[in-house]
Parts: structure tokens; sequence; C-alpha cells
């Protein structure tokens, strides 16, 4: 009798672990998750091939209708898989196939309200969402923090831009996710008051690498970001009571049942499944259907490097011209136009620009009640009726997109804004980019009229700050393994000027190679991408650096790691139809020599831009072995392309 008895309360005991511990691996079988419940908390842990890489990390919710983080039971575990193919144009890959188990995991808590977390595990790629059923007759509830972490092994080093300070800087238009990054930081030092940006790369030791970021924000829900590190861990964060002009609950205010947004985390051995990855836009939906088949392509830009003052008639065709000249779709007219041009004469520019088959994409300011931005147009945006009035003139002028500036910050109140504005520009057939704004959280696959945001330290730093000038082939050398990696980077480079002014003679002086920023036209994804040209590059820029921008694609069938270590090197390859670029940048003090394996282009004939030992960009004609293998130089500060395409004239500058 004893040993039976033994034998029942083993059993009963291997039951209560079965329950309190689920487990699910992806398809390839290398990625593992584990859901466990010790002391009535629910945590995950994380390991591939083996190895450990989240170690085990709180998960949960803290809502206004009770605390879903502790004093929790398992209630009941389903496991199924998913998977899909699709077409995303605007996004590092043309056509997609995703493929995943999934795990639904439903607890309780002490009040015996039940929440579901829904994973979904593919073979590198961690996606994870919070359920919450209706409660009796509750409909509406407040998430008012969450606990989620990540609880990375001691090893690991960061590679995290701040979250800036709220209400700061320019107008008082911060956060605008325009903060520097540094490299391979160890844990204890991430500090920041305000945490930290996503995504958020992580390196843990030789095991491998580790991705966060969130997809999948709108109206319903605040875009968070990672805490700082305390407590052995990063949290989640909810955005800063101070952002907005202090408007706006910091929290999410959800009808039930209730959904919030993914949190994923991609990780791998390599950097590889981190540039790769698409799981920001594998979870996703689209939320209405294009109103019109958007173009996409280049355009020229004058307010970059000729400033407030290019905001004339006269300097607004001469960027015309040039658009025409580089056979570019579009040109960008920035802030002022309205007063310094005026809508009548933007009426007759409009119309010049189409006869020279340019579209117009004109620059709005987002608000007048959030920061004190002055630019105008002004309080066109930020209202319905003003808005659609807008949109209204801007659908019958035959204007092609918008570029939206100075948002308020990540609360639910501006993800409305953000929403409204692409839901109500689809309506009159416009292309929206976002700047001074947020990062795009699976918005290119979600909103079919959204084209590209900032959310990057950009080419206006580029002008205005000695540093960002001095780091910038450093910054070059992470955003494709980070900001770039999870969503369109709309960054307005390609700068071509010596000096980045009007005069071209003396003053910002521009410090990387005509070779890296053709470079950073490979590197940096956007399916519109406004090109930093000005009207001189046309005389002054050789005819071979000319010809490869007027060929260069903005839309990706493929991309591939090739190479690189972030801060320090980036290599990709990327194919749009059957041409292939491959693309590389150095932030290293010294020349460096790389033997790249390249079976996309092996037997093929090549173009070649590098730059020689005087820091000259050169092209010049080869063909790769049929093993696919060639050495290349890349000069710090410098930059190269390798491409099967065949258009451009040999040279040397």
């Amino acid at each position: 009798m004893k040993n039976i008895g033994l034998l029942c309360l083993l059993l009963l005991s291997a039951t209560m672990i079965a329950q309190n511990e689920q487990s699910i691996s992806g398809p390839d079988g290398k990625l593992l998750l584990k859901i466990l419940i010790e002391d009535g908390k629910p945590l995950y842990t994380v390991t591939y091939n083996n190895e450990l890489m989240l170690d085990k990390s709180p998960l949960g919710l803290h809502t206004n209708e009770g605390d879903f983080s502790s004093k929790m039971n398992f209630i009941a575990a389903v496991q199924d898989s998913t998977s899909k193919d699709y077409v995303q144009e605007k996004i590092k890959q043309s056509q997609v196939s995703y493929k995943a188990n999934t795990l639904k995991v439903t607890l309780s808590n002490a009040d015996e309200k039940e929440i579901a977390i829904l994973f979904q595990v593919s073979n590198n790629d961690i996606a994870f969402r919070y359920e919450l059923p209706i409660w009796g007759e509750t409909l509406a509830c407040v998430v008012e923090e969450e606990a989620t972490g990540f609880n990375f092994p001691n090893m690991t080093t960061t590679f995290l831009s701040p979250m800036m300070n709220a209400m700061e800087g320019f107008a008082r238009t911060t956060p605008s996710y325009e903060s520097g990054y540094e490299a391979d930081a160890a844990l204890e030092s991430n500090n920041s008051a305000n945490g930290y940006v996503f995504p958020g790369l992580f390196r843990v030791g030789e095991r491998g690498w580790v991705l966060l970021s969130e997809t999948g924000v709108r109206s319903l829900y605040p875009a968070s970001h990672l805490s700082n590190f305390e407590s052995g861990m990063f949290h989640i964060a909810f955005p800063n009571a101070e952002q907005n002009n202090g408007f706006g609950s910091t929290g999410a205010q959800l009808g039930l049942p209730g959904i919030t947004p993914w949190r994923t985390i991609s990780l791998g051995e390599s950097l590889k499944p981190i540039v790769e990855t698409t799981i920001p836009f594998d979870v996703v939906e689209p939320l209405y259907e294009a109103s019109q088949d958007y173009k996409y392509g280049k355009g020229t830009w004058s307010w970059i490097i000729w400033q407030d003052n290019s905001m004339n008639y006269e300097d607004q065709v001469k960027y015309i011209d040039l658009a025409a000249a580089m056979g570019f779709k579009y040109i960008l007219i920035d802030s002022w136009w309205d007063e310094k041009i005026g809508y009548d004469k933007m009426e007759d520019l409009i119309k010049y620009a189409a006869s020279k088959e340019v579209g117009v994409f004109l620059w709005y300011n987002s608000n007048g009640i959030v920061n004190d931005a002055f630019m105008t147009p002004l309080n066109k945006m930020n209202t319905s009726i003003a808005r659609k009035k807008e949109m209204k003139w801007l659908k019958k002028m035959g204007v092609k997109g918008l570029k939206v500036d100075f948002f308020g910050g990540d609360k639910q109140e501006t993800m409305k804004l953000y929403e409204n504005i692409l839901s109500d520009a689809n309506d009159y057939g416009l292309m929206i980019i976002f700047h001074g704004a947020t990062l795009p959280r699976g918005w290119e696959r979600m909103y079919p009229n959204f084209v590209g945001s900032e959310a990057v330290l950009a080419s206006e730093m580029l002008v205005f700050v000695q540093d960002v000038r001095e780091k910038e082939a450093f910054y070059a050398s992470l955003h494709p393994f980070i900001r770039n990696s999870v969503a369109s980077m709309e960054f307005g480079g390609v700068m071509l000027n010596k000096y980045l002014n009007k005069g071209n003679k003396e003053g910002q002086e521009r410090l990387t190679t005509d070779a890296f920023q053709l470079a950073t036209g490979v590197l940096f994804q956007n399916s519109v991408q406004m090109f930093a040209l000005t009207p001189n590059n046309l005389e002054d820029v050789p005819a071979f650096e000319l010809d490869f921008l007027r060929e260069l694609p903005t839309t990706w069938d493929e991309t591939v790691f090739i190479d690189g270590y972030p801060g320090k090197y980036a290599v990709l390859a990327r194919r749009h139809g059957e041409q292939w670029y491959v693309a590389g940048v150095n932030a290293e003090k010294s020349a460096k020599k790389l033997e790249l394996d390249l079976p996309m282009l092996a037997g093929k004939k090549i173009s070649i831009y590098s730059d020689n030992k005087k820091m000259e960009t050169r092209m010049e004609k080869g063909k790769i072995s049929q093993k696919g293998k060639i050495s290349v130089i890349i000069q710090p500060n410098g930059g190269f392309i390798i491409t099967n395409s065949q258009v451009m004239r040999p040279g040397v500058k």
C-alpha cells in the first residue's frame, strides 16, 4: 500500500510539473521555447542549438482589472502550427513563406480571471502576444504595465540606442528615435533613465545573436520600448508620461476581447537570421486595401543640402529638372512651401513636375498641439476635418505623397494619429513618409500606402553635427543589423557634395567616400528613397556614379547577409529581378580585406565600385569565378558595390 501511495504521489507531482511547464520548438527543432510557472509567476526560457539565449524571464500584464503577472495558475495549453505565403513589395524580400509552430497557454490569476499568451515559433523567430477575453460583464480594460522581461546570460553585450528625453531638443519635439548607439556594451552599463528604443541587438558571447522588437502596433495600443537594465534584466516599458506634452495615458485602452502587439525575438548563431528576418511582417495583415497601385522609386530633395532658403519656386524647378535628368520618379518639397511658394504657385509647380514625369511629395507638420514645431503647413494633419479638406486638394492637384513630421511620442494617442493619417491618405491616393517619428512596427504590410519612416539619426544630422559626420561609417555599419532589419528606413542620404551645403566649397566636409555613399543606397532599404543629390552633381560627379544611381532599384526581391560585425563593417546582397547588388562599408580605422563567397554571382560579369588608397572612387569591369569567390578591399570610411547590372560606364574619381 505504501508503494502504491508513493507511486500515486509521484504521478500527481509529474502531472503538476507537466501542467506548469510547456515547451515548443521551431520546425527544424533548433529553437526551443519553454513556458513555466514558478511560485505563481509565469516565466519563459529560450535556447538555440541547446545553448541558453534567454534565462528565466517574466511574462504577464498589470491591468486596472487585475494583476496577471503573479499568483497565476495554469489552465490549458494548445499546440498547433501555422503557415502562409505572401507578397510584399516594400520590404527586404518580395515573396515570403512563413512556417511556425504555435502554443497557446491559458492562465488564471488570483481572481480566477483568465488570460492567454499565444506563441509562434519559427526556425529563427519567436513572436508572442497577450490575449484578453471578456471577464463577466467587463468589456473594457486599461493595460497599465507589462511584466514581460528579457533575462540574458551574463556574458551578453548590447547594441542599443537610448530613448530620448520627452519634450526636449529642437522645438520640444523629442523623442524622435534619433539617438546614437553604443556597440558591444556590457549589460550593467545600460542605465539610460528612459530606457532604449526598439529594436535592440544583443550578442550572447560565442553562442549567437538576439534581436528584440515588436510589431503590429496600431491605434489600439501604445508603442513600447526596452527599460534600462535593472534587477538583472530588461523589461517592456510604456511611454514616458511627459511625451505628447503630458497629454494622454501611458498605458493601453483596450476593448475586450483584446490583444496586445506582438513581441518579437529573432536569433541564431550568426547575424544571418537577424538581417534576413521577416517576422515583423509575418504575423500581421493589411488593415485595408490599397486605393490604387502605388509606385515606388527615387526622388530629389532640396532641403537636405540647400536648406530653408531653397523653398522658392525657382530652386524647386531646378530640383525637378534634376529628378528628370536622373530618371527619378519624385521630388520632395519640404517645409514652408505653403508660405514661400504658396498654394497657387504650387499648382503651377506640380503641373511643371508632371510635364517632366516627376511626381510631387509635399511636407506637412503633423500637429499644432503637442510641441513647439512652428514650420508650416501647420494644423492640417491633426484633425479629421482639416486633414480631409487638405487631402481633397492634394488629390485634385495630383500630389503623389506626403512627408509628415514632428510627432509627439509613442502614446496610444499618437498611434491613433499615425493610423488616421495613413487611412485618410489612402482614401485620397496618397503615399505617406513619417519623419521625426517612431519606429514602424509592421506598417509596411499593415498600411498599403505607408512608404517609410526616418526613426534614425539620419542625413540631416550629417549636415548639422560634426560628431555625426565623424561617426557616419560607424552608424552605417549598424543599421543593416538593427534599425533597418525590422523596418524601412527613410534616411535621405547618398550625399555626393564634398561639402554638405549649397556652395560645396567649404564648411561641413563629408568624411566618407563616394563609393561609401553609393553603397548606402543599397544597404539602406526603403521603397521610396529621397536622395541628397544637388543640381551641381550633374556636372561635378563622374558619369558612372550617376548612371549607377539612375539604375539603382528601391524595391528588392531578396536580401542576403554576406559578412560583417555591427559597428565595424557590413556587407549585404540584395536582388531586384535578375540583378544582384552586393554592397559593403567599413567603419574601422584601416583598410579591410575580405574574402567574399557570392554564389549568386558565380561565373557572371560584374561591375565593381570601390576606392583606391587615395580614397578615389572608381568603377571596373570584371568576372566572378565559377566558385563565386572574390577578394575586396574596403578603405576606412569607404565602401564598395559589386553588381551584375551592366549599364554603367567605367571611370575613376
